[in-house]
């Protein structure tokens, strides 16, 4: 007998474990940029954001989580499949979130840029 296993759909993240692992990020990438502030950026007040997008976008494609959703137990994957992100559309996904499109959705109550990137957040199980 051969049984074929099919996989098992990981569960969406929810708004609120989304939400702590931005201010997790956010929060490490403004003391990141504070202590290199006087090398690196000076008198630049994209700092934060600039150090933000770098950290997400290379933590994302090497763990399919940045260090925030890491710790929470999120993982970015492809929708509906729920595979490996590509590359660029990790890099577009976090432009998108510098842009605050995260704050908009559509009506199935996707965040635009996991639309655009066909991308969604679920559970690490």
């Amino acid at each position: 007998m051969v049984f074929e296993k099919t996989p098992t759909e990981m569960p969406e993240a929810s708004l609120g474990r989304r939400v702590l692992a931005l201010a997790i990020d956010w929060t490490m990438s403004r003391l990141i940029a504070g202590l290199l502030n006087p090398y690196f950026f000076i008198k630049n007040d994209f700092s934060t954001l600039f150090v933000f997008f770098l950290e997400v976008a290379f933590f994302t494609i090497i763990f399919q989580a940045s260090a925030g959703q890491r710790i929470l137990g999120i993982k970015v994957v492809t929708y509906p499949e729920q595979a490996r992100v590509a590359h660029k559309k990790i890099v577009l996904r976090t432009f998108l979130i510098c842009l605050v499109f995260p704050a908009v959705f559509t009506k199935e109550g996707r965040s635009l840029h996991d639309y655009l990137t066909q991308s969604q957040t679920v559970k690490a199980i």
